[in-house]
């Protein structure tokens, strides 16, 4: 597929302008892996490939589930057609247990205690301050989101996390969170938009930690050597053929 121009470059995509439609752009998925708020950086061959993959998967199986996104088609594994939106700076977490970013903030709550509803929280979207927790309150006082836009993320969410979860448990895996962002389409519906990966979620297979799929592996890791970036390589491509079967 040919490309336009570049509109903007992140850790994990470039975003293009579509070549025909300019209500449309492109997300080219790169193939880079990033911890820390970028300050750990890798290089996995195909893996945003994999990605892409993995995403279409994700959006096709919410679409059939009723829940609007940006997602319009995957012309190749590592190409993602999308509406053009603006996106709302804010990073959505899903919690249906307690693992994690959330023990370090809450010692207290012991790990695996579960969130039925998921607990819903938010995080302004800025790598220089380390995408700090923000409240509902704040969100509105500083005019990111509007109270009715921010009650429709939090049901929204958790309808996406429901819907993953299901897909999830289906093949014996379970769903502890996940990361959604949305965006505001041109006619200003709130749409669930950017990428659902395996950077987006942790996965345990058969509810194990030990077994984690996701990126929390490249995390964890004292030291990024080759073997660790074949075998996050050998997860990836494995998360993607099991999205396949949602």
């Amino acid at each position: 597929m040919e490309l336009g121009t570049i509109l903007a470059e992140g850790k994990t995509k470039v975003i293009y302008t579509h070549p025909d439609d300019p209500a449309l752009v492109v997300l080219l998925h790169k193939d880079g892996i990033t911890a820390g708020d970028g300050a750990r950086r890798s290089e996995i061959a195909g893996k945003g490939a994999i990605a892409g993959r993995t995403a279409a998967h994700v959006f096709r199986y919410l679409a059939r589930e009723g829940i609007a996104s940006h997602f319009v088609s995957a012309p190749a594994d590592h190409l993602t057609v999308v509406r053009r939106c603006a996106m709302v700076p804010l990073e959505v977490v899903m919690r249906r247990l307690a693992t994690g970013s959330y023990l370090r903030r809450h010692p207290e709550v012991a790990e695996g205690q579960p969130f039925d509803p998921p607990l819903v929280e938010f995080f302004f979207k800025d790598d220089a301050a380390h995408d700090p927790q923000i409240s509902e309150a704040e969100i509105v006082a500083q005019r990111i989101a509007s109270a009715a836009e921010v009650d429709q993320m939090i049901a929204t969410g958790r309808d996406v996390c429901a819907a993953l979860a299901r897909a999830w448990a289906a093949q014996d895996v379970t769903l502890v969170d996940l990361k959604i962002e949305f965006g505001r389409s041109p006619t200003g519906e709130l749409i669930v938009a950017d990428v659902i990966d395996n950077d987006s979620w942790r996965i345990w297979p058969g509810g194990e930690k030990a077994r984690m799929l996701d990126k929390q592996v490249y995390r964890n890791a004292a030291e990024v050597d080759a073997a660790l970036l074949a075998a996050i390589k050998d997860r990836y491509r494995q998360v993607a053929e099991m999205t396949g079967a949602f």
